[in-house]
């Protein structure tokens, strides 16, 4: 395996990896700040009402994705086992 193939395999999976987790994190962070927000403003210091919106959104967030998700990581998981002959030599 050279250096230039390790550093594709691993640009492919950092890349895999954002695509895949990048909408839950994102959706998750913009709750979180809207719920932070909302907070500040009325300053009820609730600790569920931190929480419950954020798993309520991450849930609906990869009931919706996961077919895109799946897609991509199959995609990936091929595309590796394609180039096993590429990887050992």
């Amino acid at each position: 395996m050279t250096v230039e193939l390790l550093n594709q395999v691993s640009r492919q999976t950092f890349e895999t990896i954002m695509l895949v987790g990048g909408p839950v994190l994102l959706v998750s962070l913009i709750i979180g700040l809207a719920i932070s927000i909302f907070q500040a403003v009325t300053q009820l210091q609730e600790m569920t009402l931190t929480f419950v919106p954020k798993i309520i959104a991450v849930f609906l967030t990869i009931m919706v994705a996961l077919p895109w998700m799946v897609k991509i990581l199959m995609e990936f998981t091929k595309n590796i086992y394609l180039n096993i002959p590429l990887y050992v030599n």
